[in-house]
């Protein structure tokens, strides 16, 4: 079992079930979203991921899906995309062991900042894998 939560503490879950999709997302829609350069997710079936303590808010940050937060602190924690119901993906670092879940791509690197140097040798995808 994977557990995590947001920085504050209030929002608390816990995912059970083997991760897929691990990536490090470069698009505009994550960068934003979180302010950082890309965004490490991953993957899991709708079930095996609940949350346990609190209430995140929800924002539908494009036409494709929404997104949780932490209504105090602001930690993004999920994204939902509407065309794939049955999954949820969620912040890599959102864990309380983010080492457990090492991202295997960079994916949507045709939106790459010009300055982040992709030098881990992980493969990459100009848009989402398939």
């Amino acid at each position: 079992m994977l557990t995590g939560g947001c920085h504050c503490g209030k929002i608390r879950y816990e995912a059970h079930g083997v991760p897929s999709s691990e990536t490090n997302c470069h698009c505009s829609v994550c960068r934003r979203t979180s302010g950082a350069p890309f965004v490490a997710w991953f993957t899991l079936r709708r079930p095996e991921f609940r949350i346990v303590e609190g209430t995140p808010a929800r924002y539908a940050s494009s036409a494709k899906g929404e997104r949780t937060f932490c209504p105090d602190c602001g930690t993004q924690l999920t994204f939902e995309h509407v065309e794939y119901p049955d999954e949820i993906d969620v912040t890599t670092c959102s864990l309380d062991v983010p080492e457990r879940v090492p991202p295997k791509d960079h994916t949507r690197t045709s939106s790459r900042l010009s300055w982040v140097r992709l030098c881990d040798g992980l493969p990459q995808f100009a848009e989402a894998r398939e």
